[in-house]
């Protein structure tokens, strides 16, 4: 799934982080990495940007470079788990 499918207040963990250009170094530098947890806090009324939280920081992302970081939804990991396919 990507970021950019989150709803607000819903964690995520970063799996993969796409073709970005140089603001993918930048978000490296700021936590964005991969097995990362992230959190939508808000998403703007027109859905750009998008306001996230990662640790004690909160970044604004434009809707397109999120849709470019893959994650996986912690309540997907919780019903994998449960079911024994961590």
């Amino acid at each position: 799934m990507k970021l950019s499918e989150l709803l607000p207040k819903q964690k995520a963990i970063i799996k993969s982080i796409g073709d970005i250009g140089e603001l993918k170094n930048r978000l490296m530098e700021l936590g964005v990495l991969c097995g990362e947890p992230i959190q939508v806090v808000r998403i703007a009324p027109l859905g750009d940007p998008i306001e996230i939280r990662i640790g004690d920081e909160h970044l604004a992302l434009r809707n397109e470079d999120a849709q470019k970081i893959e994650v996986e939804a912690i309540s997907q990991l919780r019903k994998r788990e449960r079911k024994g396919l961590s």
